[in-house]
């Protein structure tokens, strides 16, 4: 199941420890990582992405979840950082794109404080004990949230009930006179252009999840083949 992973540590050298025993795992077979960064909060509020991955198409498609959550964990110094390494920018798209759910956004804010530190990736994982024995082991507070396909719903949701209203008010326009008839289709067009540019919004959504899905397989398949070459 792909989740996005939050591990607070209480110092930027636990956070690295706890990146190397990512790796390690996924080293193992126990889990899949397609992305990370190691995020800072600073005294000041400000914040900054430490360390990040950057593996081909890893960081321009499949770091979209990661940068939009560095985007609502860090400010606007995580977004930057986010964004220089080719992940999603933008505070008013951040929080959808991270998938993740406002609660699990509180329950990691309150722990993410100077000087404790966060590791975040986004992970494959079947079960979650892995993760949590080692990170537990290093000092770790874990954070894991399946990535949600919510917002398709709510999307098509929203879809579906404008068109009810469009066709609400064209069965209303056929019998209205004429002064309302010019009201009625002045709302129409504004409607219809409103569900013309949602079902665009969601096309590209689901456009971005599928070139997702296939750079995850390209990031699967080099670290397969990086790997069979070093065993040979």
């Amino acid at each position: 199941m792909d989740r996005m992973l939050v591990v607070i540590f209480p110092n930027e050298s636990k956070a690295y420890e706890g990146k190397r025993a990512l790796q390690q795992l996924e080293g193992e077979g126990s889990i899949s990582v397609y992305a990370y960064a190691v995020l800072t909060k600073n005294a000041d509020g400000t914040a900054s992405v430490k360390q990040g991955d950057d593996v081909g198409p890893l960081g321009t498609l499949v770091g979209t979840s990661l940068g939009s959550l560095i985007g609502v964990l860090g400010g606007p110094v995580g977004v930057a950082a986010g964004a220089a390494a080719g992940m999603a920018a933008g505070s008013a798209i951040d929080l959808n794109n991270a998938r993740v759910g406002t609660d699990f956004i509180d329950d990691v804010q309150k722990f993410l404080l100077p000087p404790n530190v966060a590791l975040i990736a986004e992970v494959d994982e079947d079960w979650t004990t892995p993760v949590d024995t080692r990170m537990e082991a290093i000092g770790g507070n874990v954070f894991r949230r399946a990535l949600s396909e919510v917002s398709d719903q709510v999307d098509n949701e929203d879809i579906a009930a404008m068109k009810a209203d469009l066709a609400q008010m064209k069965a209303e326009l056929a019998k209205a006179n004429a002064d309302r008839k010019a009201k009625l289709q002045d709302k129409i067009n504004q409607l219809d252009s409103k569900i013309q540019a949602q079902l665009e919004r969601v096309k590209q959504r689901r456009d971005a999840a599928q070139r997702k899905a296939q750079a995850k397989v390209q990031v699967l398949k080099a670290k397969a083949d990086a790997a069979k070459a070093k065993a040979s």
